[in-house]
């Protein structure tokens, strides 16, 4: 296809009404980058240290931080390189790597998540055949095509948002190139691909959150056959981290994608609850309740100095 670019570069305005605030957004947004990649990092030792976890629920939980390391320093990097006073541009390549690898790596968080529903509905409800159904060959396979599928996402909605012309203006008014705003600047019409855009991006998360509302369904019903108070209490905290992960990672998406009418000052908040606090919090919320993480983190901790030997 013909390339009628002619905008070499995009202006990021960064988040809406903070005018004059920029240094102290430097500091709070530093302070979260750095314990998101800290507590993520940190959880990621603690499982491949301990031979314990090395089972299919921790595997996909070791990709999930992987992935929740990756995803902030999609826009956080530049957002703060702006924030501290330096240039608000961005070349159109790196406009283009920017949205590409923002929806790679969300859309494959969402089936990752997915994936890990089922991982607990087997272990629930098929305890007994849990490690056939989840052999090693099968974790693979999913695990590499969550990657595979958030990889075919993210260049379909990449090429249909820059097959545009963008001849100016240049000014996204955002802290990072998302498909809204992109949208709002080419220079041409953009209805029929918006609502291309909108069922894309809707229809995924949306399909795959039928597919864990199926999961757990079947894992409630489970778990309510269990005669024992006891049974029932710990089959239930196994899926208590991954339903509190699951609901952080959807509220942003419903709020910032099918709201009516676009708010950029929500839209931006929201964002920024997903694109930090959500990874910041994954590893807080898989470790406390967990006794086997702990364990394992505490161990680490005395390895390295941070904690004294009991």
């Amino acid at each position: 296809m013909k390339n009628h670019t002619v905008v070499t570069e995009f202006i990021l305005l960064g988040i809406p009404h903070t005018e004059g605030m920029e240094i102290e957004l430097f500091f709070v947004f530093l302070s979260f980058y750095f314990f998101t990649l800290l507590g993520n990092l940190t959880i990621l030792l603690a499982i491949i240290s301990s031979s314990r976890l090395h089972t299919p629920m921790y595997f996909f939980l070791c990709k999930l931080s992987i992935f929740d390391i990756f995803f902030p320093s999609v826009s956080s990097p530049k957002m703060l390189f702006f924030l501290s006073g330096y240039s608000h541009a961005i070349s159109y390549g790196g406009c283009v790597c920017q949205l590409f690898f923002y929806h790679f790596l969300g859309c494959t968080e969402c089936f990752l998540y997915t994936v890990m529903a089922y991982d607990r509905f087997v272990a629930i409800c098929y305890p007994l055949r849990y490690t056939v159904i989840m052999s090693h060959k099968v974790c693979a396979i999913l695990a590499m095509g969550t990657s595979f599928f958030g990889c075919i996402q993210a260049t379909f909605l990449t090429a249909l948002t820059f097959q545009l012309p963008y001849c100016g203006p240049n000014k996204v008014e955002y802290f990072f190139c998302d498909i809204p705003v992109m949208l709002k600047l080419a220079c041409a019409d953009t209805s029929a691909l918006e609502m291309v855009g909108f069922i894309s991006v809707g229809l995924m998360p949306f399909s795959c959150f039928l597919l864990i509302l199926t999961s757990y369904s079947r894992i409630v019903c489970s778990i309510l056959r269990i005669r024992s108070a006891e049974g029932r209490r710990r089959a239930f905290s196994t899926c208590s981290a991954h339903l509190t992960a699951i609901l952080l990672f959807y509220m942003p998406v419903v709020l910032i994608y099918l709201q009516p009418t676009p708010n950029p000052w929500l839209n931006a908040t929201v964002q920024i609850l997903n694109n930090l606090v959500t990874p910041m919090l994954n590893p807080l919320i898989y470790s406390l309740r967990n006794k086997e993480v702990k364990s394992s983190l505490r161990k680490v901790l005395h390895q390295v100095g941070f904690l004294p030997e009991q």
